[in-house]
């Protein structure tokens, strides 16, 4: 089971545990996004200071409808007790 809470905003928050190239883990507060079609957006500060790897350039459309390019990083996040690699979207937003 994966337990969050509900802001201000009335935007579904979880906690993440990321764990970086460089054996260190980091953890996050994740705004869920039911719009979202990638698995986690980070700032590029986090990105460097996990040392995640980069793994291609991705286009996509934000909620606006314009078209945006993404560097994709992978990474391990521990999520519902289990560890899983995922891609990554740099972002310079709240993850």
């Amino acid at each position: 089971m994966i337990l969050g809470n509900v802001n201000a905003n009335r935007e579904a928050i979880v906690q993440l545990a990321l764990l970086g190239e460089n054996q260190q883990n980091q953890g996050i507060k994740a705004v869920i996004d039911t719009g979202y079609t990638g698995f986690l957006t980070l700032p590029s500060a986090v990105i460097t200071t996990l040392d995640l790897t980069w793994y291609m350039q991705q286009e996509g459309v934000l909620g606006n409808g314009s078209l945006c390019m993404f560097n994709v990083y992978e990474a391990l996040v521990i999520w519902d007790g289990q560890v899983r690699s995922v891609e990554i979207n740099e972002s310079e937003a709240d993850p």
